[in-house]
């Protein structure tokens, strides 16, 4: 009935809201779900083992260290991410340091001054995307 395995899924709902507006100044330890409207001075860190997904909307700014199990960008961040699985960059995201991940996805508009290291199995964080090609500006490519 009981495998004893921890389960490694996103999780799907918030349980804590750090609201527009609200400005932390400390570090943060949380399990579940987090999202952030406001503003975070520290690092945030999931609790050891536990799947934990952490949203920063499009009004959130965090300067600091982010560990975590998921993780969906669309503001701002000045540190390095450090994501197990999952991160998705949205198109307001940016993100001021290096992205470690096993998973990314990357929305049009989303930047990131810094690298992409891929985290496989048994990486030790070696393979990254080249600063310069993450820091690509798009001109307007639509049809006439």
């Amino acid at each position: 009935m009981f495998s004893g395995k921890k389960s490694n899924k996103p999780q799907n709902r918030i349980d804590t809201l750090i609201g527009a507006g609200t400005k932390i100044e400390g570090n943060i330890t949380f399990s579940g779900g987090l999202r952030v409207d406001g503003t975070i001075l520290g690092n945030i860190c999931a609790q050891n083992g536990e799947p934990s997904t952490l949203v920063l909307s499009e009004t959130a700014h965090i300067e600091g260290e982010i560990r975590v199990s998921h993780m969906v960008i669309n503001g701002t961040v000045n540190g390095p991410v450090y994501v197990v699985e999952y991160v998705e960059l949205q198109p307001k995201a940016h993100v001021i340091g290096d992205v470690y991940y096993k998973t990314v996805e990357m929305h049009l508009g989303a930047r990131v001054e810094g690298k992409l290291v891929y985290q496989g199995e048994g990486s030790v964080a070696q393979s990254a995307v080249k600063p310069s090609l993450v820091n690509v500006e798009y001109g307007d490519y639509g049809a006439s």
